[in-house]
Parts: structure tokens; sequence; C-alpha cells
């Protein structure tokens, strides 16, 4: 890739491409993952001189940043190759600026997910949980601004590190600065809960960055609204559209003219390593598996309604339960017809008001299948063990695939199911998940809120023509694919210097 050869490329993220775990010998294991972030960096080649630069999660990864050298960078040896420099920061700053403000505020924030009545509250606690979210924000900056060559790339992830791009740059001005946020943006109105210099504060730490990138136009706009809500001097440049596509605001560090641009990049599903990984014996075992839990004879066979997630709270699992249910009190000619396969892998345990999350989402299913349920037929198959393999099983089974979170960055989940679905499948799909803006026309699409229209929508998904089913998963498999992960990241980075 030509505009990257010649330039140090480096990522900055909460979590790293590798963990570690110590063994009961006290040696080391590494265990490496994928995605985007990964791919892109590898699609980059390795005269990018590519860093990584992520926190230390476990006690594992805190004991190899001790057996690094001198504390900096992570045997490559462990790493697969990619250079990663391990923060191994105070494990309390740590859980206050993640748990405490991250998934706590933040989170909460972005995904409208408050009881305002009982919360937020913005009290001492919250300020001191807040100062460990700088000090977290901080030791990235400074080893961002140690470890990156003059004029090198810096591509900022998430939600965790909002105060980065505008540390980053009053410490390093040379370097270019971007930022990719995998979440919503709250509008106006929800940000403001927000108390004032903590607003100002995330924005302008945001803004610090050259280039700032959404998973959709929607949650770019918000973000621009918020801008023009609280940062008064902030003049936006808009586009065509009468969305702003870049902000001209100048602090004293930013240095005269800087203008940061925002940008829209819709990560799409990894179509050769799905299909190719969908096809792995350890899946067929699991699709065997799946189909003796279904159940049905081979002359009837039941048809299936799938979804795949954490336990989130946004992820409404709940409420798609209750349609389901809503579903076979309706049309009682669905049961011992259909089998609602839904897998809830646990998600922040250490939070309680997501154990709280996962225990209901538990209680309604053993309800549904008790209410229901006979000798020869379980309606609702949970599975709450996180397993990659039955995941793909699944994807490959379903006819339905159920996608209705109460607001969603993207959700993956709603562009993998079509691309390996074996007989095509028909996606009910919420309209606050951010797939919508790409896939609503040719799914079923819902109001995550109304279990009886999310009924309704099962009911149809259930009764579409095969012949339909079929078009429309090509069309949304097509649509799901259009810009995969590594392509994702190259993008990214190629608007940045552009």
């Amino acid at each position: 890739m030509a505009s990257t050869a010649s330039m140090q490329v480096l990522v900055a993220s909460n979590r790293g491409p590798v963990s570690y775990e110590v063994r009961e010998d006290g040696s080391l294991a590494a265990r490496r993952g994928g995605g985007g972030l990964v791919s892109g960096l590898s699609a980059i080649g390795p005269d990018a001189g590519s860093l990584w630069v992520c926190s230390a999660l476990s006690d594992g990864d805190r004991e190899a940043v001790r057996r690094s050298h001198g504390g900096r960078r992570l045997s490559v040896d462990a790493t697969g190759g990619q250079h990663v420099r391990m923060l191994d920061i105070d494990e309390t700053v740590h859980s206050d600026a993640y748990n405490g403000i991250a998934n706590s505020v933040l989170w909460f924030v972005n995904h409208m997910l408050y009881q305002t009545p009982l919360e937020p509250v913005f009290d001492a606690e919250f300020r001191r949980q807040w100062a460990s979210y700088e000090a977290y924000n901080r030791a990235f900056a400074e080893a961002l601004a140690e470890e990156a060559a003059e004029g090198a790339s810096v591509v900022v992830q998430d939600y965790h590190l909002c105060l980065v791009p505008g540390m980053l740059r009053a410490l390093r001005p040379d370097v270019k600065i971007g930022h990719f946020s995998h979440t919503p943006w709250a509008p106006p109105d929800y940000f403001r809960m927000l108390p004032q210099d903590i607003r100002e504060q995330l924005l302008l730490g945001m803004l610090g960055a050259d280039r700032l990138g959404f998973l959709t136009h929607r949650w770019s706009a918000a973000f621009a609204a918020c801008v023009r809500d609280t940062i008064v001097e902030a003049v936006p440049r808009l586009a065509q559209s009468g969305v702003p596509e870049a902000f001209q605001y100048v602090p004293d560090w930013k240095g005269p003219g800087h203008r940061t641009w925002l940008g829209v990049h819709g990560l799409g599903a990894d179509a050769d390593f799905l299909r190719r990984r969908a096809h792995e014996p350890d899946v067929a075992e699991r699709m065997a598996a799946l189909r003796a839990e279904i159940g049905g004879d081979a002359g009837s066979p039941r048809r299936t309604i799938v979804r795949v997630d954490r336990t989130e709270l946004s992820k409404n699992i709940v409420r798609g339960l209750l349609a389901y249910r809503q579903l076979l009190e309706d049309r009682p000619e669905w049961r011992e017809r259909v089998v609602h396969v839904a897998f809830a892998y646990p998600s922040r345990q250490d939070l309680a008001v997501y154990r709280d999350y996962t225990a209901e989402v538990q209680r309604v299913a053993d309800d549904i299948n008790a209410t229901y349920g006979t000798p020869t037929w379980t309606p609702v198959v949970l599975h709450v063990k996180d397993d990659f393999a039955r995941s793909l099983a699944a994807y490959r089974l379903a006819d339905v695939a159920l996608v209705n979170p109460i607001r969603d960055g993207m959700n993956l989940v709603a562009k993998e199911i079509p691309v390996v679905s074996d007989e095509g499948c028909a996606l009910v799909l919420s309209r606050e998940a951010g797939a919508y803006e790409e896939l609503g026309e040719d799914a079923i699409a819902v109001n995550p809120y109304d279990v009886i229209e999310t009924a309704r929508a099962l009911e149809e998904a259930l009764n579409m023509a095969p012949g339909e089913r079929a078009e429309r998963t090509k069309r949304l498999a097509a649509a799901a694919t259009a810009l995969p992960p590594a392509q994702w990241f190259l993008d990214q980075l190629n608007a940045l210097n552009g």
C-alpha cells in the first residue's frame, strides 16, 4: 500500500492483540486475537514500523510486562510478529477508568441506558473515578508520544480513550492523530446530562484528533450536534448534506488553523474468514449437537430463530425472548414447529447490573420453556458459555436472525449471519442498530421496545417464501461485506493521511 509504506503507524486501544496466562509451572501462555485492527496492521506490511499500545488487563499480562525488555515492548515471538507495548497501569486506576467511567458512564450515556429517576449521580466518587480516567488516558498519550516517530500516524480506539487525542496533540503536534468510535454517540439532549466541564473535556479531547471516525452517519451527526451544543467557539464546515464534515477549533495547544475532520466507516463482516471457519470440523460437530437439541423429524424439520449476543444491557435480549413468547401465545400453530436458539454469553459480570440482567435472561427463558414446552419440544435453547464454533453452527442453521438492540454502534452479528447461513435467513433488525443504515432495506425492521411488533415481525420472517428469503440474504450479505475489516482500517488510515 503506497500511501502507508513509508510512515510509522501506531494503534492505541484498551485491549491489545495478545493476552497472557501464567501456567502452573510459571511460564507464560500467549493467546493472540484477531479482528480488523490486527488484519489492517498486517496488511500495511513490516516496513510501516507499526506498534500497538494497549493496557495490561490480567495478572498474566502484568507478568508479561515485567518480563519484557525494560517494561517496554513484548517479545514478538509471543505476539505473532506484532510489535506491542503493554502498559502496566495501576490496577485501581484501571478499574476506576474502565469500570467506573468508561463502562458505567460513557457507555451508558452513548447507549442511553440510564434509569434517569435514580441515575446517574455525579458526586465526589464520580470525580475521583474521573481523575483515574484522566490518568489512564494520560498514560497512553505519554507512551504514544514517546514511541511515535516524527510525522507518525496514530489511530486511537473507542470511548476508553476519548482524552488521548487532545493530550497527545499537546505533547506531539507533529503526529497525525485519528480516533474511531465503535459505539453510538448520544444526541445533545442526553449528552447534556454530563457535567458541563466533563462534556467539554470529552469533546475537546476528541477534537484534538485530525480525524474522527464513526460507524454511521447518524453517530457522526450526533457528535457534531454535541459539539455545536457545547463548544460554542467551534465552527463547523458543512458538507452538502448539512452535516459537518469538519470542525475548526483552536485552543492554545493546537496551533493555528487546526481542523478536525469527521468520517464514516461502516465496519463490515470478514466473509472469507467466516465462510472458511464455518465449514471446519468443530462447527459441523456443533451443528449436529444443535440439531439434536432443536429436535423434530426429517419430514417436518423445526424452524429456527437465532440470536447470538453478549448479555450487554443494550442488546435487548429479554424483550426478544418476550416477543418470542408473544408469538407462541398469539400463534399457537407455531408451537412445536419453531425453536428459539438463543446464545447469551455473559459480559461484564464484575458489574452487578450485568449479573442481574444475565439472571433475568435465564429466568425468562426458563419461564417460556416451563409454560409452553412439551416432553418432545424445548421452545428456547439457551446457551450461556461462549463458544465461537457453536455460534457459527447456529448462523448456518438460522431461518430467522433476531437482532433487536436498544441501541448499537453497528452490530456485526446482523452482518455475519446472512454471510454464513446455509439456506438463507430472514433478518429481523432493530432500527436502533447501526447496521440498519446499511441493511434496513432487506431486513424486517422493528422498534426494539415494541414486543408485539417484534412478535409480528418474527411471524412474518417465519412465513417468508424461500425464494424471497434467499434473494434478501444475497443482498444482505453483499451489503454486510462491502467494507471488510482490513479495508475498513486501511481506509481510515488513508483518509487520515489524505
